[in-house]
């Protein structure tokens, strides 16, 4: 089909590598199977009991699960506040005391893994040529599908082979974003290595930013993490609330965890690795969804260390409901792959980073997930109370509807607390107000908490794709990358 695209040589047998090199080597690291031999009898048996204990005594089981719901749900939203206080005193990442001359900068593998992206290809390959790094040291591989003709065409139409290398990955095991990734892995002539999305818009002076916080740290850091935000914040309340929790996520509370020295669960995109750690280390999981997240519990687990770096990589936030949930169940669902992979032995977690490591990864990780599922079911409680209060009564013991009703209220009260909050950094005020609707995003959130809890039962493995180029900014930067390429 690409017998005259010129790329570099996708081999059948990189490609196999890079779809089951992690399973056959480290298979206690992989997703794949989702559940390993001993959760599969640990939840069968928990299963088990569970419906016995329904089967004789329904309203104490009730009773037993909703107090540790409730008491899980206070004790994840206290670990997320203990984590914004450290955030708000965690500052920028310093600067390297000795510049890095042009000279010695090393060379980065820019990797752009697409999939459906034809609108896309045009800002995104802008924006990397735009990256103030020297030319010859930029090693920008585009990485497309076999069956992804449009987009191929359209990159072959701005006449990208000219200027970077396009790579087709051979339609060999699951077809996912770290599966590409890792064959630009094993084809990648860099140091350094980072990713960019096909929606990245990331600050000019990134690469050298990284190059830097590389030069004169120690070899267990692998990794530097840019921090996310939106360039099309203000399209829509979606994109506000979205935007809030990206601030949160990315200036509050990884840098938090950075300072706890606990594991990152890194973002998707503008993470910067040295090469050949992450060869050792096997690369991406291409079974799991949220791959980089993965990556960044099992640097930790290995005994390596993750830093954010004080750069920004604006990205198009989902101005559109739907398209918002396909993409958040694909995050959920990849992050509860990850805590049952890591899982599996929590005491490396715990070897290497301790009891704040180990707290953060059943409190911040699977917290995100857990807290989406039972968000709902504390508010369908409370309102059966409202609903049948004298019989509700008789049957829960009154400690456990205050536990209920400190959990509802004190978890969205910081919910909103915190969204509030989060734009504060970047001295984006005007968004603070809409803080107040946290608890109908957050509501949202746990639609697409259940919808990954389906997914990962039917389709562990399924990319749930997300379309790019929806809103009017995007669009507007899609129709300028046009021009400037039609005037070169």
């Amino acid at each position: 089909m690409f017998d005259d695209a010129p790329s570099a040589p996708a081999s059948g047998d990189i490609a196999y590598s890079a779809a089951y090199g992690l399973k056959e080597s480290a298979p206690e690291h992989s997703a794949a199977g989702v559940l390993s031999p001993a959760q599969k009898i640990i939840g069968c048996v928990l299963l088990s009991a569970c419906a016995a204990m329904l089967t004789v005594a329904p309203v104490a089981t009730f009773i037993v699960f909703n107090a540790i719901a409730s008491f899980y749900f206070i004790i994840a939203i206290a670990y997320r506040g203990i984590l914004m206080l450290i955030g708000a005193r965690a500052g920028q990442s310093p600067a390297t005391e000795t510049p890095m001359r042009q000279g010695e900068r090393p060379v980065i593998t820019i990797l752009a893994p697409l999939y459906k992206d034809a609108e896309a290809i045009a800002s995104l390959s802008q924006a990397i040529g735009a990256l103030d790094y020297p030319a010859d040291k930029k090693d920008v591989k585009i990485l497309l599908e076999e069956d992804d003709d449009e987009t191929l065409a359209e990159a072959r139409r701005l006449g990208l082979q000219d200027r970077f290398e396009l790579i087709v990955v051979p339609n060999i095991g699951p077809q996912t974003k770290p599966k590409a990734c890792n064959v630009g892995l094993q084809l990648a002539r860099g140091d350094l290595i980072v990713i960019y999305d096909a929606e990245d818009q990331p600050e000019r002076d990134q690469l050298i930013k990284a190059a830097q916080a590389f030069q004169n740290a120690d070899p267990k850091l692998a990794c530097v993490q840019a921090r996310l935000n939106y360039y099309n914040r203000n399209d829509n309340w979606l994109t506000r609330l979205f935007t809030l929790e990206y601030s949160l996520w990315f200036d509050w509370l990884l840098p938090a965890l950075q300072r706890l020295g606990a594991p990152i669960p890194l973002g998707g995109t503008s993470n910067f690795f040295r090469t050949q750690t992450l060869i050792e280390v096997g690369g991406w999981d291409p079974y799991n969804v949220t791959e980089d997240a993965d990556l960044g519990l099992r640097l930790s687990k290995l005994g390596y260390r993750v830093e954010m770096l004080d750069s920004t990589t604006f990205e198009e936030a989902n101005c559109r409901l739907g398209n918002w949930i396909r993409q958040r169940s694909r995050w959920i669902k990849g992050h509860l792959q990850t805590w049952l992979v890591h899982m599996r032995a929590p005491g490396a977690i715990l070897s290497t980073t301790g009891w704040s490591g180990l707290l953060s990864v059943q409190l911040f990780l699977a917290g995100n997930v857990f807290s989406a599922l039972l968000n709902p079911i504390l508010w369908f409680v409370f309102i059966l109370q409202l609903a049948h209060g004298s019989i509700f009564q008789n049957a829960v013991p009154a400690p456990l509807q205050w536990l209920n009703l400190i959990a509802l209220v004190a978890g969205n009260c910081c919910f909103v607390a915190f969204a509030a909050i989060a734009p504060l950094k970047r001295g984006w005020k005007k968004l603070c107000i809409f803080g107040l609707t946290a608890p109908i995003y957050w509501l949202f959130t746990s639609m697409a908490a259940y919808k990954a809890l389906w997914q990962i039962v039917i389709r562990p493995y399924y990319w749930e794709k997300t379309d790019h180029v929806i809103s009017a900014a995007a669009l507007e930067r899609r129709k300028a990358a046009l021009q400037t390429a039609a005037a070169n």
